[in-house]
């Protein structure tokens, strides 16, 4: 059974996926040269049939060989993808989420980001009144 295009990709399957998302088309052979560890023929195409079984990916055949393409956008797969964390990891609170990504040390905002996320917030606050 096909899963969602929102669910979680191992690290090899993210390194496809971010391969796909660079170059928009790609074939297993050029795979094949670009990821670390080199991985053989078999396990690049196995790997590929799956994230396209998964809805992640999909494919054109050219010239006999597969040529395989992000199924979605980018910014499309990326809201995909943290709405499952969110329902999974924080019940579907973004305030959760986006505190404990606050919490993290690495967490360091500029003024700017700063700024720009007061000024959504103020943005969200300001919708919900007209429509309250």
């Amino acid at each position: 059974m096909p899963r969602a295009p929102g669910d979680y990709l191992n690290p090899r399957e993210q390194q496809i996926m971010e391969i796909a998302f660079q170059r928009q088309r790609i074939t297993a052979a050029e795979l094949e040269e670009l990821l670390p560890g080199r991985p053989s023929n078999s396990t690049v195409r196995t790997q590929l049939r799956i994230l396209e079984q998964r809805g992640h990916l999909t494919h054109v055949e050219e010239d006999g060989r597969f040529v395989y393409a992000p199924a979605t956008p980018r910014a499309s797969a990326a809201m995909a993808a943290l709405d499952g964390v969110l329902k999974t990891f924080f019940q579907g609170s973004v305030e959760q989420a986006f505190l404990t990504l606050l919490s993290r040390r690495e967490a360091k905002l500029s003024p700017e980001e700063l700024a720009r996320l007061t000024q959504i917030i103020e943005d969200a606050k300001a919708e919900d009144a007209s429509n309250g």
